[in-house]
């Protein structure tokens, strides 16, 4: 039977969601995790390393979400601040200096909108991101795991592949939030959630994902 867009976003939002810190240890072999921005402090929303895929050495750049309550606080329940992008822009040079595949693993309803992360240069830091990746000179592939929220998803998702597992969404903005500037009305996100074409299979259809 075909899952509705409404019954996928509630897949994608799952507690029972593998989390990117899952899939590292499932894929990836001698994972070594990176810290810091070298400005400010170390996101912990951009989980970022290298490892070992097939004997291959990549770089890993994941939002990660959590699992228990403490985690995702940690995490700010995956969604970055400036700092976070600045780590994984220093992570995209690096790689590009070592000639590293990178592998993008993106789990996040959207970039954190707080005042903070703003007058830290939010935009900017998203934008420097989608700069390095236009014109990075390595592999590049990413993968929208359940979550792919707005710009906060699109700053690692300019890749030379993006692909999509099944019950993952991938939109400019969260359903309620289409809602609320379509209709007006949030409780009306599961009838927005069909028009916005955040499905893999529709994303495919119109060719945005690989």
């Amino acid at each position: 039977m075909n899952k509705t867009a409404w019954e996928i976003v509630q897949k994608a939002r799952s507690q029972n969601r593998p989390t990117a810190k899952m899939l590292i240890d499932y894929l990836f072999t001698d994972f070594i995790e990176l810290h810091g921005d070298r400005l400010y402090h170390d996101d912990k929303a951009l989980l970022c390393g290298i490892a070992y895929f097939n004997n291959t050495p990549i770089t890993v750049i994941a939002i990660e979400k959590g699992k228990t309550t403490s985690d995702k606080i940690k995490t700010n329940f995956g969604m970055a601040h400036p700092e976070g992008y600045h780590k994984s822009l220093r992570l995209i040079k690096q790689a590009e200096k070592f000639k590293r595949p990178i592998f993008f693993i993106i789990d996040t309803p959207g970039a954190y909108p707080g005042v903070g992360a703003e007058e830290r240069g939010q935009a900017w830091a998203i934008s420097q991101n989608l700069l390095a990746l236009s014109k990075v000179k390595t592999i590049t592939i990413s993968l929208i795991l359940s979550e792919g929220g707005s710009g906060g998803a699109l700053a690692l998702a300019l890749s030379d592949q993006v692909w999509m597992c099944e019950n993952a969404i991938y939109s400019i903005l969260s359903p309620e939030g289409f809602a609320s500037i379509l209709y007006k009305d949030v409780n009306l996100a599961k009838d927005a959630s069909s028009l916005m074409k955040l499905t893999a299979k529709d994303l495919y259809e119109y060719h945005l994902i690989d």
